[in-house]
């Protein structure tokens, strides 16, 4: 997730609309300005994204973060060890953590260089989200409650379904269906109606952005 704004609070996995790479989705009131979901495979019950490795920094084994959560410092501080998917890519554990340039940069124990570093691009960071207090926020929500809903309009025509969830500023829920992939911004006035127990939610969208898929 490009430009990363450096996110306060405390809550991994959901997707916000402000919380650029940040983990929560919620339906914002007004209208504002790709990574793929990993395959979770693992231990954990349900685990969730707080991080995901990109390309080595430097010589000396750092790593950039596309950071998935609203705590960076506290999920990635110095002596925290992390699970990983694939698992086989860990656990890790941090031993040094710092900002640059906007970005976040992790040093893991053992990853000494840039070849050892680029083993691990593309490796998932993550937690059991029943460490993670829930929301008392209804219009919050974890990822995995809103990748797979079925998509349909007010009118009740389907659409397809919810593929991910981008941060650009204002998360934007990729819309996957027949004719290919439509970012829908993640706002009331757009959707109306998310039914989580139901598996769908409803879109209202303007003159034009269903005309690509």
């Amino acid at each position: 997730m490009p430009g990363h704004a450096r996110p306060g609070g405390g809550r991994d996995g959901h997707r916000r609309g402000r919380f650029t790479g940040g983990p929560a989705a919620r339906r914002s009131s007004s209208p504002g300005p790709s990574s793929p979901r990993p395959p979770w495979a693992g231990p954990m019950s349900d685990p969730l994204a707080v991080g995901r490795i990109g390309r080595p920094h430097g010589v000396r084994g750092e790593v950039t973060v596309d950071v998935r959560t609203d705590d960076p410092e506290g999920r990635f501080a110095a002596g925290t060890r992390i699970a990983t998917d694939p698992a086989s890519a860990g656990p890790l554990t941090v031993e040094r953590a710092r900002w640059h340039s906007g970005r976040l940069l992790l040093r893991f124990a053992g990853i000494d260089d840039r070849d050892a570093a680029e083993t691990l691009r593309g490796t998932w960071l993550v937690v059991d989200s029943g460490d993670i207090p829930p929301s008392d926020d209804p219009d919050e929500y974890h990822d995995q409650e809103l990748i797979g809903l079925a998509v349909v309009t007010a009118g009740g025509d389907d659409v397809g379904e919810v593929a991910d969830i981008l941060h650009h500023g204002q998360d934007l829920l990729v819309v996957r269906g027949p004719g290919g992939e439509t970012l829908v911004p993640f706002v009331a006035a757009l959707v109306p109606e998310v039914d989580v127990p139901g598996g769908r939610l409803v879109i209202d969208p303007p003159p034009g952005l269903l005309d690509g898929s």
